[in-house]
């Protein structure tokens, strides 16, 4: 057993005892991990307030490899991140990138995926009230790009060739992973697949590439946009369509607010 300082950033945490609990951390130098936390719960624990859902610090490790229980010596936040729990859009779409994470990423290190994890907590901090929808969205298509789920858009998923709408929809496979050539369309249809129109396709482009300014999604677009990356993520992760994410179907349905009205 060695002692393991990394960074971390809290996913989940769960009652263990009266006295400790276990968390649920991603981590830079290990992939995610579940850790006790022994004495977290006490009154004048040495965690003090660190273990909050999202916050980033130093994570001490007493690890071994392939125990599924690591023991956590100390926990020093350097973020909490609170700006996310004053704003439900915001804190909706945190817990769905730390449950895609929690999900989705290995037990292995990627550094990749903890960087793709904290820059989209970063940008959720920061994005505007208008933009919140198109950073909540840009932040999960970021994170599965780095998990190796990344869909092809820009070339056919079947043959590659170039993809270019043309004011006709294009026709997005989530099972197949990518967008679909009209060839490939005519001579063997998808048994399901999405019809995007070009201003969508176009905004999905966009939110998929870092480097593009956001797009401005109306609460439509916006729905449309969630929906389509939930069902993506949904038949990755369990092709059976069950899997249980309700941190995701929260954020996708924005149980929290009054449904928008089409004009």
């Amino acid at each position: 057993m060695s002692l393991v300082m990394t960074p971390a950033v809290v996913l989940r945490t769960y009652r263990y005892s009266e006295t400790s609990k276990v968390v649920r951390l991603a981590t830079r130098e290990l992939g995610v991990q579940s850790a006790i936390a022994k004495g977290a719960l006490r009154p004048k624990s040495r965690f003090g307030a660190g273990l909050e859902l999202l916050s980033e610090g130093a994570a001490q490790l007493y690890y071994r490899e392939h125990r599924e229980l690591q023991t956590l010596a100390a926990f020093d936040a350097e973020r909490l991140r609170r700006e996310l729990a004053t704003d439900l859009d915001r804190f909706a779409a945190a817990t769905a990138l730390a449950e895609l994470m929690l999900r989705m990423a290995p037990p292995a290190p990627l550094p990749s995926a903890y960087d793709a994890l904290t820059a989209g907590l970063d940008e959720l901090v920061r994005a505007s009230p208008a933009d919140i929808a198109a950073a909540a969205v840009r932040a999960l298509w970021g994170l599965l790009g780095v998990l190796g789920f990344e869909p092809a858009l820009r070339r056919c998923v079947r043959d590659g060739a170039a993809i270019e709408p043309d004011g006709e929809a294009v026709l997005f496979s989530t099972v197949e992973g990518g967008v679909l050539c009209a060839a490939c369309v005519r001579t063997h249809p998808p048994a399901s697949s999405t019809r995007l129109p070009p201003h969508a396709w176009r905004d999905l482009c966009a939110l998929l590439d870092p480097r593009a300014a956001l797009p401005r999604l109306d609460p439509p677009h916006a729905a449309a946009h969630r929906r389509l990356a939930s069902r993506f993520i949904r038949h990755h992760l369990n092709d059976s369509g069950n899997a249980a994410l309700p941190a995701l179907e929260f954020w996708e349905r924005r149980a929290w607010a009054p449904p928008f009205t089409a004009s």
